[in-house]
């Protein structure tokens, strides 16, 4: 299949296929006699997985060594659910932190009249307080 059918397939943008292809999370497409990408049933795969794991916050660094231990087939699996817990603790890390900060911009937004002179406003007072 050419560029354009694998990457309507994956859903993904033809520019993706090729950003993917330079990071060498998808193998160089091998060449028609014409010099067109021609791509393989096993690359959309890749490919699919690649969106997957983006899907669940993986990197592309972290996508890297998911392929890496998928194309080891026959190994332990420890490695890949490493990789995803790993992954989990980041999520609920960051979930955490949006959680602060949804409290203190709640806060904030609620102290707010949302009318009146600027320089009562608790939301640049608060943005502005140098105070560590």
């Amino acid at each position: 299949m050419n560029i354009g059918q694998l990457a309507r397939l994956a859903g993904v943008p033809i520019d993706t296929v090729r950003y993917y292809e330079r990071q060498r999370l998808l193998p160089t497409a091998r060449r028609s006699a014409g010099g067109y990408r021609v791509f393989s049933a096993s690359d959309l795969t890749r490919l699919q997985f690649i969106r997957g794991a983006k899907t669940l916050g993986f990197s592309l660094d972290e996508i890297a060594d998911l392929l890496g231990f998928s194309d080891q087939r026959g190994q332990d699996m420890a490695q890949i659910r490493d990789s995803a817990v790993n992954k989990l603790t980041d999520i609920e890390q960051r979930i955490g932190e949006l959680q602060r900060m949804h409290g203190a911009l709640k806060q904030l937004v609620d102290a707010c009249p949302g009318h009146g002179d600027q320089e009562r406003c608790p939301i640049l007072t608060a943005l502005t307080d140098t105070r560590p």
